[in-house]
């Protein structure tokens, strides 16, 4: 089974190593891809894409690790087909999950791992449930709680403050040695 994990990553930080690991170990995947939005459809970006995966490919070593040129999921699921997939993203984005572009498409393309955190309010998450046609297609996974988020490692980082343990050391000598983030 192949994993698909797709994100801005501006930065990917240790966070996005923790669920990936753990959608691994829990899922047993054969591969993870990660996938890094060119354009995402739903955030801005503070560096350009091949920065990004550069960062990425550095946070991820031994993962496929490619560029997304599409802006909605359901679009990159419809040009490429990966066969049995789980599309792992974070509670936090499943609860927005019906408002991306035809939500019910992507869970006929494929299944989505959501990654939650202890004390992650489940309500939320089964509000989304009972309005899917597919909530079968919906997997729930348990990760340890990483409290920074990428928008508070770029704010460490404008302001020279230590990454040390809320980045892979490889996204953090980039960072460091580039002056990333810095104004």
């Amino acid at each position: 089974m192949v994993g698909l994990y797709g994100g801005a990553f501006d930065p990917p930080h240790v966070g996005h190593v923790e669920v990936a690991r753990a959608a691994k170990e829990q899922f047993g995947l054969d591969r993870l891809i990660v996938l890094v939005a060119e354009r995402p459809g739903h955030k801005d970006v503070h560096l350009p894409a091949e920065v990004r995966l550069e960062l990425a490919r550095a946070a991820f070593p031994d993962d496929d690790v490619r560029l997304d040129p599409h802006e909605r999921t359901v679009d990159l699921l419809r040009d490429e087909d990966f066969g049995d997939s789980l599309f792992v993203i974070g509670a936090d984005q499943f609860q927005d999950f019906l408002a991306w572009k035809e939500p019910d498409e992507v869970l006929e393309r494929t299944r989505l791992a959501v990654a939650t955190r202890p004390g992650f309010a489940r309500e939320p998450l089964d509000a989304v449930l009972a309005q899917l046609h597919r909530p079968e297609r919906v997997l729930f996974f348990e990760i340890e709680p990483q409290p920074e988020t990428s928008r508070d490692i770029r704010a460490r980082a404008a302001a020279g403050e230590p990454l040390d343990g809320l980045v892979p050391a490889a996204v953090g000598r980039l960072l460091e040695e580039r002056g990333l983030y810095r104004p």
